[in-house]
């Protein structure tokens, strides 16, 4: 059972104009209350008393105890569009009267032409323990109506209480922050973290999970889930809470909306809250207007996240490009501008302007567009980009400087030795194959005497043999001596090499001189064939010793 007291307002009218008199000829009140949000309407019948001077405002008075808990007050002509009619109204002050009074403007100034009251309530359901007995009010199932009443004296009031039955779910979005980070890229990043209390009547006695999904009709005031409408162009949505990502929500794409339903990991009862994060990308097209370097983002102060919505307090933030300059903010209410913050992601030097403004007490009604005016040099764009690739730059140049300096401290006589002795190695094996390609070239003199009986070019050869070979072997026996400095055991190694290469130049050599035999006519073929057979064997194991000791080093 929920109880609900209420006074019976009657709105007191005054003409702005000494000399204008406007009553009421009749004032319908309606009270919904068949949800968490208390509605009140009220259909004035406005009439200028004959004999008056014009009239251009009328004044609105609120009952004292109603002012803290007032969301949204808005006044419009009967019968037309909200937006295109709405009346302008501001808050005044009336001499000698305490309490909140709103001046209304009317459309068109009303000339020279009493009063009548009823009041309807309707409860959000027909179980009513008891109710005020005004003026003989009449009940109809769920709906209680006071009145008419007559003749009612500007300022007066009486109290209104009603007892009755209310299961509804009084959802109510306790604190709340939006998030809105502009890009000049092509997307605006939302995000809103929500802090959600399920502000009915608390609930008493333990809580069985297995009961309440086995009956379903307990827990009727419970929250199980709800509806979130997104802009239509919402992409990339995600929702999650302290412990990550939420997968039992659904998302429907319309037309004109995004429709996702949120549902918490438990449902809410009364007294019970929890905590969510839903984000999604917007392209910037849509919301973001630009002339020059004049831009304007619009977008909604507050977005929809349930019917019938109240937030106690709510902090938007809009996160504007870096460079951003001469910002001034539109609105449509009146909302409390902070101080600007800085905000820092990638790639930024100065930080990114963020405007940051709160309100509090907003229902559905607030739900209107706001614009931020700002000024940016596209140069800026360029930013970016370049930061990237003068990274990049120090990166690879800092790797190559790296690479090729030693930033080493001290150094180490045993590292250095390695490094002397493994150059002198690789000097070493390049000579000595050098030196066995000699050996082949020397081949290539000798067939070619065999074939032209050319004693000079035979000549020439073992001469240019003897010459390269004398100078080959020199360097290897300084490279020698070199390792016998630095105490390296490859010395040995050097040194058998040299003997075996000993070995092969001589067996070159009787080759050599088999040949000038043959051609001479002083060796007979058969001979010379077997003997050159013999020595081709014997010369190609002394390679091969060679290169065994070689791959050793």
């Amino acid at each position: 059972m929920a109880g609900l007291s209420c006074r019976l307002l009657l709105l007191c009218l005054a003409a702005a104009g000494a000399s204008a008199d406007l009553v009421l000829e009749e004032v319908r009140r309606s009270l919904d209350l068949s949800t968490h949000l208390a509605k009140i309407s009220a259909e004035l019948s406005l009439a200028n008393a004959p004999g008056g001077a014009a009239a251009s405002t009328f004044l609105l008075a609120l009952e004292p105890g109603l002012e803290p808990r007032l969301a949204h007050l808005g006044v419009q002509v009967k019968g037309e569009e909200e937006e295109e009619n709405a009346l302008e109204v501001k808050e005044t002050k009336v001499k000698g009267k305490s309490g909140k009074f709103f001046s209304v403007k009317l459309p068109s100034p009303l000339a020279p032409g009493a009063k009548t009251q009823t009041t309807r309530v309707k409860l959000a359901s027909r179980n009513v323990e008891s109710y005020t007995k005004l003026g003989n009010p009449s009940r109809t199932e769920d709906t209680i109506e006071y009145g008419p009443f007559k003749d009612i004296p500007p300022y007066s009031q009486d109290t209104l209480k009603v007892h009755y039955e209310n299961n509804s779910p009084f959802l109510t979005i306790t604190s709340m922050t939006r998030v809105i980070e502009v890009s000049h890229w092509g997307n605006i990043a939302v995000e809103e973290t929500v802090d959600l209390k399920h502000t009915g009547a608390v609930l008493k006695g333990p809580f069985s999970r297995y009961d309440y999904q086995r009956q379903p009709d307990s827990g009727i005031s419970s929250v199980k889930s709800f509806k979130t409408i997104l802009p239509a162009a919402a992409q990339d949505v995600y929702y999650r809470d302290e412990i990550g990502n939420i997968s039992t929500s659904h998302l429907l794409v319309l037309d004109d909306s995004v429709e996702m339903e949120i549902r918490p990991r438990f449902p809410l009862f009364g007294g019970w809250k929890t905590h969510y994060i839903i984000g999604y990308n917007l392209p910037s097209y849509e919301y973001l207007y630009n002339l020059g370097d004049q831009y304007a983002l619009k977008m909604r102060f507050v977005d929809h996240v349930f019917d019938e919505q109240v937030t106690d307090s709510l902090t938007v933030k809009i996160v504007l490009p870096e460079g951003a300059k001469n910002i001034h903010v539109d609105s449509p209410y009146e909302i409390n501008r902070a101080s600007d913050e800085l905000h820092y992601t990638y790639l930024d030097t100065f930080g990114r302007p963020v405007i940051v403004a709160h309100k509090s007490n907003l229902v559905e009604q607030h739900i209107q567009d706001i614009v931020v005016h700002y000024t940016f040099n596209k140069i800026l764009m360029l930013q970016e980009p370049l930061l990237v690739v003068g990274a990049f730059y120090i990166l690879f140049f800092t790797v190559i400087v790296y690479v090729r300096l030693d930033f080493s401290i001290t150094k180490d006589p045993a590292a250095e030795a390695r490094m002397k002795v493994a150059c002198i190695t690789e000097q070493v094996l390049t000579l000595v194959n050098k030196r066995l390609g000699l050996y082949r070239h020397f081949d290539e003199a000798v067939n070619k005497y065999k074939q032209s009986r050319d004693i000079s070019t035979l000549n020439s050869g073992k001469k240019s043999l003897e010459m390269e070979h004398k100078a080959l072997t020199n360097e290897i026996a300084s490279l020698q001596s070199k390792l016998k400095t630095e105490g390296s055991d490859l010395c040995d190694k050097v040194s058998e090499i040299q003997k075996l290469d000993g070995q092969v130049k001589e067996l070159v050599l009787k080759s050599s001189v088999e040949a000038e035999r043959l051609v001479a006519g002083k060796l007979k073929k058969d001979t010379y064939i077997e003997n050159e057979k013999m020595h081709s064997n014997k010369r190609q194991d002394l390679v091969s010793k060679i290169d065994n000791i070689l791959d050793a080093l």
